[in-house]
């Protein structure tokens, strides 16, 4: 009798399987895309402190702030001089960095007044 169950739960394990994967596949794409947020965000900052050491010289700041970004963060970079700073937005990549969702991340950076880069 014990033989006869066995043989309606065959291929049980294959049935759960299949129904985890999209779960599973979901839930790596979320973290992805989180990375790929704060990668996004901490490129962000990093280009705005650059932007900002540019413009204390002299030199073009948003000239800085392109080329502290990859390529593929250049795209739809905006960068505003508020008040002696600089403020750098950048779209978040969607899963790849190819693809722009149209969440934004911005930082703000300025020196401190009588600092020198």
């Amino acid at each position: 009798m014990a033989f006869r169950g066995a043989e309606r739960e065959a291929g049980q394990a294959s049935v759960e399987l299949l129904g985890t994967v999209p779960a599973v596949l979901l839930v790596a794409a979320l973290v992805w895309q989180l990375a790929l947020a704060g990668q996004a965000a901490w490129l962000c900052a990093n280009a705005a402190r650059a932007a900002a050491r540019a413009q204390a010289v002299g030199r073009s700041a948003r000239d800085a702030a392109r080329s502290a970004l990859p390529g593929s963060l250049e795209r739809g970079m905006r960068v505003d001089l508020p008040d002696g700073g600089v403020r750098v937005r950048l779209h978040v990549p969607l899963l790849m960095r190819g693809w722009h969702s149209p969440l934004t991340v911005a930082a703000t950076a300025r020196l401190a007044p009588g600092r020198q880069p």
